[in-house]
């Protein structure tokens, strides 16, 4: 199939740039009907290629109709800026323009830009609401909504602020999400936002790439840094992103890979928007070999091929391991997702087993002998996820710790509670 099958303008498919000759599975899937100005919900691996499935859409109605704008909410400012990268491939030989709106940019520079009646708007959330509020931004042109890694914006930290954006819209929109991850809860909330969406999966839901391999270490707490390390040096890889939970312990990990020889640096969000930008450019450009990161760049953030993502601690809720891993095997090629489990963490594998409905078996790493007990404390986790969970407290040793797939029939129920 090529695109221009997809109810594609041939002035729209000859500004695509040479290395887009073939749609994937979502973009044939979503074009169609976002072309025909249907609100959808769409579900797809990471690395499936979601910005273009909603783009070129957007491209197609605003060549159309200048005087529509279209807005694209992210959760992230590198996925603001990656996304406008990614439009930008495309825009201008159509005489159309975009901006990013996100804090950590001086608002003044946003403003000159925005005299200039960009046709789409990507923003996040902070920054947008800022603008509306002091009304130096109207929203009345805005035609098209898109919410792109739907799944965090619909969250608790993200919902009060994707509402009172959705207030200053018109009712008269079209309205798109996308996401790699999707519970009920969530697709409830979207629900409220959207006009009898159509739900379209690419793939099954919560899963993970099926070009991505997958190997689960079971380690002492203590022995976490000396077996990355070894992981790193044994592998020679050229690239490593390594994912982390707190801020504070990304930089700790960032001194002591640099003291092992290892060219290491740390991004999060205490970082200024400068230092992160460098932070990530330099990992992009193999200027530094291995990238610290909190769950910041777990959404939607692209890096062309990117080897292997190692989990440090394997995230709070489970759907941000499906994000994780998407980060390598992106747009049809191969990758590695190791993870570093110590017995702290049985719940929280046992969730994300849950969720996606896969075995996950661990192992010992080669001379890193387990001698840890399993943790019999209380669980810090949420609710949400201890009852599907509970069956891990009484796990004794490596054996013991393997998880079993569920059956297919009781998928959905399970996922519902994850």
């Amino acid at each position: 199939m090529s695109f221009s099958s997809l109810s594609l303008s041939s002035e729209l498919v000859q500004a695509l740039p040479n290395e887009f000759n073939k749609p994937t599975d979502i973009q044939t899937l979503v074009i169609p009907e976002l072309v025909a100005q249907k609100d959808i919900l769409a579900l797809a691996n990471t690395g499936s290629g979601k910005t273009l499935a909603y783009a070129l859409p957007i491209l197609e109605q605003i060549n159309n109709d200048p005087s529509q704008q279209a807005l694209v909410l992210v959760p992230t400012r590198e996925l603001a800026t990656q996304v406008c990268k990614a439009i930008d491939q495309i825009a201008p030989s159509l005489g159309l323009r975009s901006v990013v709106l996100c804090g950590g940019v001086e608002k003044e520079q946003q403003l000159e830009v925005l005299t200039q009646h960009p046709n789409i708007l990507i923003a996040t959330t902070g920054r947008l609401l800022d603008l509306v509020k002091n009304k130096e931004l109207n929203l009345d042109c805005v035609k098209t909504l898109i919410l792109d890694e739907a799944d965090r914006l619909l969250d608790m930290g993200f919902w009060p602020d994707v509402q009172n954006i959705v207030k200053n819209l018109t009712d008269k929109r079209q309205t798109a999400m996308f996401s790699a991850t999707f519970s009920e809860e969530l697709k409830q909330k979207a629900s409220s936002l959207m006009d009898s969406p159509k739900q379209i999966f690419a793939h099954q839901e919560n899963s993970t790439n099926k070009d991505i391999a997958e190997t689960l270490y079971l380690v002492n707490k203590g022995s976490k840094t000396k077996a990355l390390i070894e992981l790193i040096s044994q592998h020679q890889w050229s690239q490593v992103l390594v994912f982390i939970g707190a801020k504070e312990n990304a930089d700790g990990l960032t001194k002591k890979l640099n003291k092992a020889g290892l060219s290491t640096s740390a991004l999060h969000g205490n970082k200024s928007q400068a230092e992160r930008e460098e932070a990530l450019a330099q990992f992009k450009s193999g200027q530094t070999q291995v990238l610290i990161a909190t769950d910041l760049l777990a959404r939607g953030i692209h890096i062309e091929q990117l080897p292997v993502v190692i989990n440090f601690e394997l995230p709070m809720h489970a759907e941000t391991y499906v994000h994780r891993v998407g980060r390598t095997a992106r747009a049809g090629q191969q990758g590695v997702a190791m993870s570093l489990v110590c017995h702290g963490e049985a719940e929280a594998l046992a969730a994300i087993r849950n969720l996606t409905q896969r075995e996950l078996p661990v192992q010992e790493l080669e001379g890193f002998p387990v001698t840890d007990k399993p943790s019999t404390g209380e669980s810090k986790r949420a609710p949400r996820d201890k009852k599907a969970n509970r069956r891990t407290n009484s796990k004794k040793s490596i054996k013991q710790f393997q998880g079993k797939a569920k059956s297919s029939n009781t998928s959905t129920k399970k996922q519902s509670r994850s």
